[in-house]
């Protein structure tokens, strides 16, 4: 595992960077997941534009003038905030460096530097603008296409997206929310996909409204950046090991050197025995530790062991037993084998990915593709939550959690979408 990219650097070329220690590896494939989700969205819009189905809207935009208040507060409180971590950094960088999360979120900086900084920002910015002081604004009428409009949509999908994900995440996890809710709200670990996509979507599609934008053709769009998107998000829980994993596969343990070894279903309870104080951290009642066999087939010999249970060393959220001849704060692997969920889902989102690549063109009734897409997402998360660790409900006799919940209901919501949709296109066809 790499829990930030210096980790991932020295172990894949050699290298060793001090510097990439703040760069956290969940934190860079989310970047690369918004980068990736937003090239594709624009592409998509792009094509549905050419082909007439979105139109621009003509906007005034102001230009010339001297910098307004606005402006310079903005960039005061920037220089301020990069002056007074940035600075704080570098200055205390031994220490900062072994917890770069703890550092951000914690009070500690320097102070001088921010203030100094700040004011360079806004002397900068308003020399810049007294060029202009004898200019008058000018008001110009220029027309926005849809795609220009990515980089607002990202920027806003970015922020209600990781906001949802953390309310959602400590709403399924409450009884840890009340115990730490100041350590919970502000942890970097810790969110739910599904919470992320309802108040974004919520926040985009009241966006779209007001810039005038066709709503269905805009899902549609965002369909399979969304899948793509998804996926590489999930890349950052495999290679960070940030605990969003499945259940225990009974069928192998841990050995010596971190790697996992085929043993008979009694060794299970006797590596549970053997981690006793571990597993009792975990799970109140060890006699009721979630797991299930499962012994690689043979006719998928030519797949690794780790492909069907992984121990997740040296993962981000340092959750384990101790590595042997280990000497560092990222030395931790899971005892037992887990079943390593988030490479099942890149896989999975990865071809449902291409599946709606190839159909976009295909299906041209608006809202469809974002209702398949729907479907898919439904389909796949229901089922990997078969084995994976999450809180379970209780209704009515059943018990399922919160994704569970979320994705039947996104399976049923697509198939109405599709229906709707082409039930409204055969009206207007008549």
């Amino acid at each position: 595992m790499y829990p930030n990219l210096y980790y991932a650097f020295r172990d894949l070329f050699g290298l060793e960077i001090p510097v990439l220690k703040i760069f956290q590896t969940f934190g860079f494939f989310v970047a690369v997941a918004f980068l990736a989700g937003a090239y594709v969205l624009t592409l998509e819009l792009k094509r549905r534009e050419k082909l007439g189905w979105l139109k621009p809207v003509t906007e005034k935009q102001r230009v010339n003038g001297p910098a307004t208040n606005g402006e310079l507060i903005s960039n005061g409180i920037m220089g301020f905030l990069l002056g007074w971590k940035g600075v704080g950094l570098i200055l205390n960088w031994d220490t900062a460096s072994q917890d770069f999360q703890g550092f951000i979120l914690s009070g500690q900086g320097n102070f001088i530097a921010g203030l100094l900084l700040a004011a360079l920002l806004v002397y900068l910015k308003y020399s810049k603008s007294r060029k202009n002081k004898d200019a008058q604004p000018v008001t110009e009428t220029v027309n926005i296409w849809p795609h220009q409009r990515v980089p607002d949509i990202i920027v806003m999908a970015a922020v209600a997206g990781l906001l949802g994900a953390k309310v959602f995440h400590n709403l399924e996890n409450w009884n840890d929310f009340v115990q730490d809710p100041i350590g919970a709200l502000l942890s970097f670990s810790g969110l739910t996909f599904y919470g992320g996509l309802i108040v974004a979507a919520t926040i985009i599609i009241i966006y779209a409204r007001k810039k005038q934008i066709s709503v269905k053709h805009l899902i549609d769009s965002a369909a399979p950046a969304l899948m793509l998107a998804y996926a590489i998000g999930r890349m950052g829980c495999q290679f960070s090991g940030d605990g969003d994993w499945g259940i225990y596969n009974s069928a192998y343990i841990t050995d010596t050197t971190g790697h996992m070894a085929q043993v008979a279903p009694a060794e299970f309870n006797k590596a549970v025995q053997q981690n006793l104080a571990y597993f009792q951290q975990q799970y109140p009642d060890v006699a009721h530790i979630p797991h299930a066999p499962f012994t690689k087939p043979a006719s998928l010999g030519f797949l690794p062991d780790w492909f069907f249970a992984y121990g997740y060393p040296h993962n981000v959220i340092r959750e384990g037993v101790t590595l042997p001849g280990c000497d560092g704060q990222y030395c931790k692997v899971l005892p037992v084998g887990v079943y390593p969920t988030p490479l099942y889902e890149i896989i999975a989102c990865l071809l449902l990915t291409g599946i709606l690549w190839a159909i976009r063109k295909r299906i041209t009734t608006p809202g469809v593709i974002f209702g398949i897409y729907l479907v898919f997402n439904g389909v796949e998360r229901f089922f990997i939550e078969k084995i994976r660790v999450n809180t379970k409900y209780s209704i009515f006799g059943f018990h399922p959690t919160q994704a569970e919940i979320i994705s039947a209901l996104m399976v049923i919501g697509g198939l109405v979408l599709i229906w709707y949709c082409r039930k409204n296109k055969a009206v207007a066809a008549s």
